[in-house]
């Protein structure tokens, strides 16, 4: 499980046809090539980032802890 304060963001949808801005941020997040994963920390850097490429990510943020009583 990921740590509480990380974001997991995949690159879904390319930056083809989009500004050179767009690109470069993708590079920032660390992201190379299309459906890759990273996990980042949550913090307002990453995500002013992430918001303004969102329309070309997935980003999901950690469920509570679990539990471990599945049963």
């Amino acid at each position: 499980m990921a740590d509480p304060s990380t974001l997991r963001v995949t690159w879904i949808h390319s930056t083809i046809g989009h500004k050179a801005a767009a690109h470069g941020t993708i590079r920032a997040l660390g992201l190379h090539r299309l459906h890759q994963t990273v996990e980042l920390a949550d913090n307002p850097v990453n995500r002013g980032m992430i918001r303004r490429v969102a329309f070309l990510l997935r980003v999901e943020e950690p469920t509570g802890p679990s539990t471990g009583s599945d049963t």
